[in-house]
């Protein structure tokens, strides 16, 4: 399950690029990250997940101010 949910992740990441300067872009940012999030710490790998964590801060931020 969690494979799968990183490759939804990976696809919403793929996508959210071409639409990020609207609300629904930096929402699907978030989403994506957040998928991945999941996976890495299945992983253990710790740094993508701060990584992750501080990306999706970012976007939140970004989609509120």
């Amino acid at each position: 399950m969690i494979k799968i949910l990183g490759w939804l992740g990976s696809i919403a990441l793929c996508v959210s690029p071409f639409i990020i300067d609207t609300a629904e872009g930096k929402i699907l940012a978030i989403v994506g990250l957040a998928l991945l999030t999941a996976q890495a710490s299945q992983a253990k790998l710790w740094n993508f997940v701060l990584l992750n964590i501080t990306g999706i801060g970012g976007y939140f931020y970004a989609l509120y101010i």
